[in-house]
């Protein structure tokens, strides 16, 4: 099954930036589109994720936030 990740993310957010060098390794390395999507250019996104930012998706599922978790993201992505 292929996958897709995204990284919800914010402008000024030091983590979100680590968050999307994290996961645009790790989805290079493993042949896995991912995107990120500015959680504040969407009001159910800002209501949903605004206070966890970053917030990784894995196949439109939140899979974690704050800081990529590099092993379990290998496995959900495997």
């Amino acid at each position: 099954m292929a996958h897709e990740v995204t990284v919800m993310t914010r402008q000024g957010c030091s983590s979100c930036v680590q968050a999307e060098r994290d996961v645009e390794r790790i989805c290079a390395e493993l042949g896995v589109p991912w995107r990120a999507e500015d959680v504040d250019s969407d009001r159910e996104w800002q209501a949903e994720y605004g206070d966890r930012v970053p917030v990784i998706l894995v196949d439109g599922a939140e899979h974690g936030y704050w800081k990529v978790e590099e092993d379990r993201l290998r496995a959900a992505l495997a």
